[in-house]
């Protein structure tokens, strides 16, 4: 009888079940039960029975609601572990039905919705699916606003998270309102001299130096610089962070001597705080290297970017779009070089490796087509080069809309290859079309 009594229970709808437990809580036979006493058998056979009942109903709608909560728990461990192992696809499928069980458990408003939202908008981001991130991240700061306020740590991250989606899009201009509220309400709640600030100060020079607004970067890299060293101290990696950003500030301004010097800070830093090995160090190497390739140094490049690449097989397989990032890095050197069959072996690979794991319409999978591109144009083999340009021109185009900075990049290229072919009227389109883009 108890048996069937349960399992009757367990059908009937959430509403029904927590409308009958009022409906026994608030009977007027029930509350003189409770009050007078039981007298007779009866009577105290009644009232155990709703005893039961009342138990029964209690545990029917607490139970299946701690279930789902662990359950929820064990989809998001599983979620953050694919994420680790760069098992993208899996782990989307997986963040994608932890955050269906928490908007059912806990309501669509909760915190636990939030940290599910936001963990799948970040793998959906790793994947170049920009437009489907956008929403995501909104929602999430919509529930941090409503529980926290406007002025928390944690709304600043949502923010920034939103922010740094925008700059990767290209959209400056939405941008840079939610980095400058994000430095600000760091300000207001951590202090200006918090670690916090200075990594939104980052933040905001890296969109200014997007935007060519090279003396805003600099004075906030300078800042932000002088904040971590008094916070944190002069070898801490985000000292090392800040120096790598004013150092590649330098580079883009074409002062190569004081970027140098900066460099090899960085890697000096990494190498003592985090080891021979850490990744950190191989991001140091690969930016050394870099400098050194526009300076014409060619001998040292090589083994600069031999141990970085050693470094991301090592730690990270080579099956990663680092390792991708690196072979393409040395692909360029090859191809400065006029190795082109060593650049085209190479960029191959990293060709491969991108498709593989970020998914074949990935905007590093446009970037290294473009590379691969340009290798065959260099080579006068333009049949091949037209239709990487062109592909990477629509994946461009995809991900990051049609008037991100660098479809006009690769509209520049493809006018390039267009003129070497003498197609002069469809280069002059392109190029005005690049044009329009980067005046906006």
């Amino acid at each position: 009888m108890m048996k069937t009594l349960v399992n009757t229970i367990r059908k009937l709808g959430w509403c029904i079940r927590l409308y009958l437990l009022y409906v026994f809580f608030t009977l007027p036979k029930w509350r003189s039960l409770l009050s007078n006493g039981v007298n007779t058998v009866r009577p105290l056979t009644s009232y155990m029975a709703k005893v039961v009942l009342i138990m029964v109903l209690v545990v029917s709608v607490t139970l299946p609601v701690y279930a789902q909560e662990i359950l929820w728990k064990e989809l998001k461990a599983k979620t953050d572990t694919l994420y680790q192992q760069e098992q993208y696809s899996e782990a989307i499928s997986v963040g994608k039905e932890a955050l269906k069980i928490a908007e059912e458990t806990f309501g669509s408003t909760h915190p636990n919705v939030g940290t599910s939202l936001n963990t799948l908008a970040l793998l959906l981001q790793t994947r170049g699916k920009y437009a489907e991130v956008e929403p995501l991240y909104r929602r999430v700061l919509k529930i941090d606003e409503k529980i926290l306020g406007r002025d928390n740590p944690k709304v600043a991250t949502a923010l920034n998270n939103l922010a740094g989606l925008f700059r990767a899009q290209g959209k400056y201009a939405e941008a840079e309102p939610l980095y400058k509220r994000v430095l600000k309400t760091d300000e207001k709640v951590l202090g200006p001299a918090h670690p916090n600030v200075a990594t939104a100060l980052n933040n905001l020079a890296l969109l200014y130096q997007d935007q060519g607004k090279y003396t805003e970067a600099e004075l906030l890299y300078n800042r932000a610089l002088k904040i971590d060293e008094k916070a944190l101290g002069s070898e801490h990696p985000n000292v090392a962070s800040t120096l790598t950003n004013l150092a590649g500030l330098f580079q883009a301004l074409g002062k190569y001597a004081e970027a140098e010097p900066l460099y090899e800070r960085v890697l000096e830093i990494a190498e003592k705080a985090l080891g021979p090995e850490h990744l950190n160090v191989a991001s140091a190497l690969n930016n050394l290297a870099g400098l050194f390739q526009a300076r014409g140094k060619y001998a040292g490049v090589k083994p600069l970017y031999n141990r970085a690449l050693k470094i991301y097989e090592k730690v990270l397989g080579t099956e990663h779009p680092k390792v991708a990032s690196t072979l393409n890095n040395l692909a360029g050197l090859f191809r400065a070089q006029g190795n082109y069959a060593g650049a085209e072996s190479l960029y191959n690979r990293a060709l491969k490796t991108d498709e593989k794991v970020l998914g074949p319409e990935h905007p590093n999978v446009a970037s290294t087509l473009n590379n691969l591109a340009g290798l065959f144009q260099a080579q006068g083999k333009y049949a091949e080069a037209e239709p990487l340009y062109k592909r990477a021109l629509k994946i461009y185009e995809k991900a990051l809309g049609t008037e991100h900075p660098k479809v006009a990049s690769t509209l520049n290229n493809l006018a390039g290859l267009c003129q070497d072919q003498g197609k002069n009227a469809e280069a002059e389109e392109l190029a005005e079309r690049a044009k329009e883009i980067r005046s906006k």
